[in-house]
């Protein structure tokens, strides 16, 4: 793949085939950082997965660097005054519909069990841009105000690829590098708690960050560390 010489001049301050301590890696992203906007740092890490195996959980990092989320609850009753108190920005069981007419001025949405069979139908539209609630992620749940709360701090989900790879943003460049590390730090701990049990050392494989328009940078990173 050919760059261009802004990323070739980043490329040429260090040798990425090298393994870097968390620390030094994000020292290095910020330092080779060469766009205009603030860059988001991204972790890629690789995983030892059986076939056909996944792993899918959510987390709440403990530095913000986004937006607060805009939460639709599918929720009847008084769900409805929970989810809205707990702040939602939107909630009731009339959502269905205009999802249905392609409304989608939300960020992420959270459903009581009980409307599941309804929003269920709409697969097409909220399948496509991932925001269908799902029990795994906690976004099917009766308990809306925790669930709403929790999204509104920051929780994200993270889930492998079909390569086996969790790709997840954990900061922007312009961070202080200890809260990217911080954030790092809780994707690794949250990451290794899917391990299999009984399996063997290497469920992680690799690890590596960079920001989204530089090279990436290797992760000495020991499991059980």
């Amino acid at each position: 793949m050919k760059h261009g010489k802004k990323y070739n001049a980043a490329v040429a301050k260090y040798d990425l085939t090298k393994k870097y301590d968390i620390a030094s890696a994000c020292k290095m992203i910020q330092d080779m950082k060469f766009a205009k906007f603030d860059e988001t740092v991204e972790a890629h890490v690789a995983l030892r997965l059986e076939k056909n195996a996944t792993v899918r959980d959510t987390l709440v990092f403990p530095n913000q660097f986004r937006g607060e989320k805009k939460v639709l609850v599918f929720c009847k009753g008084d769900k409805v005054k929970e989810a809205l108190d707990a702040g939602a920005a939107y909630a009731g069981e009339e959502y269905i519909e205009k999802v249905k007419g392609g409304w989608l001025e939300f960020d992420v949405c959270v459903a009581t069990p009980d409307m599941m069979k309804d929003v269920g139908r709409l697969g097409m539209v909220l399948g496509r841009k991932g925001l269908m609630p799902n029990p795994k992620t906690g976004t099917v749940t009766p308990d809306v105000a925790n669930a709403v709360a929790e999204l509104k701090k920051g929780r994200t989900e993270f889930r492998a690829d079909k390569a086996g790879i969790v790709h997840i943003a954990v900061g922007k460049c312009s961070m202080d590098a200890d809260k990217i590390i911080a954030n790092f730090n809780t994707l690794i701990s949250e990451v290794s708690k899917k391990k299999p049990v009984g399996s063997a050392a290497g469920f992680i494989q690799s690890v590596s960050v960079s920001s989204s328009m530089g090279p990436g940078v290797w992760v000495d990173f020991k499991e059980g560390e």
